[in-house]
Formats: C-alpha cells, sequence, structure tokens
C-alpha cells in the first residue's frame, strides 16, 4: 500500500485530527492546512483559541518540511496572532518552507475564509537522516 504524506498526516499525526485539522495539498517545501472553527475550539472570550490556530498553522508546517520524505521535527516556534477567529470560519494555514537544508525554515500564514491574516506562525526544524514514513506505507 502507498500512502501519501498529505493521508499519512491526516492519519498519523492524530492531535491534529482530533482537533479537526486536516492536510489538504502538499507539494515540496509547501502545505495547505485546513480547520472550521467549531465550539471545542472557543475559549473564554468566545473566540478561537490561540492553540487551536497554532495547532493547524504547526500541521501545515509538518507538511511543508516533511515533504523531502525525511523525518524532520520542529525545534522553535513564534506566532503572531493578528485578529481573531470565529466560530464558523474556515481558517487555511498556508506552510512555506524557506531553507531546505538540515535545519529547514518556514513560515506559516493563516487566513480566515474572507483572506483575512489571522496569524503567522514562523518556525525552524530539525531534518534527520531517516525517512518520515515506513517503507511499508
Amino acid at each position: 500500500m502507498t500512502m501519501t504524506l498529505k493521508e499519512y498526516l491526516n492519519q498519523f499525526d492524530r492531535f491534529a485530527a482530533s482537533t479537526g485539522a486536516r492536510v489538504v495539498e502538499v507539494d515540496e517545501g509547501f502545505a495547505k492546512a485546513v480547520m472550521t472553527v467549531e465550539e471545542r475550539h472557543l475559549n473564554g472570550a468566545n473566540v478561537c483559541q490561540g492553540g487551536a490556530i497554532f495547532t493547524l498553522a504547526d500541521l501545515a508546517f509538518a507538511a511543508a518540511v516533511n515533504s523531502h520524505g525525511l523525518a524532520t521535527v520542529g525545534t522553535t516556534n513564534n506566532v503572531t496572532y493578528m485578529r481573531s477567529a470565529r466560530l464558523g470560519d474556515l481558517l487555511t494555514a498556508v506552510a512555506k518552507e524557506e531553507n531546505h537544508h538540515k535545519l529547514p525554515f518556514c513560515e506559516v500564514k493563516v487566513f480566515n475564509q474572507d483572506e483575512a491574516l489571522v496569524c503567522v506562525m514562523t518556525g525552524m526544524a530539525y531534518r534527520r537522516s531517516t525517512p518520515l514514513m515506513p517503507s511499508d506505507f
């Protein structure tokens, strides 16, 4: 059975899947992930909790930096929230890897359905020399 990176992450990134976030597109050094803001994502101020938005951005980040086939894990992230996300918003995280070496750098922008910028996340990762997916996938 051959599984794509998108299928692999959507199935085996169990935490992201539990939030409703899913990868919808992956190319070399690039990824998109989406999530609709639900009741479970709301905080005490009745807006989407920052951790939920970060999880979406982190999933897109993971897909982009792992798109080369080697296991790559995040080491540092910085997130800046520009505006709130609200119940029913469709959020899209767009990740672009800027450095493709052993320590890849990636920028992720999260937009709502109106294409308004919700947050920007930057991250660095460490690329291992082992494949991300077992060979039986």
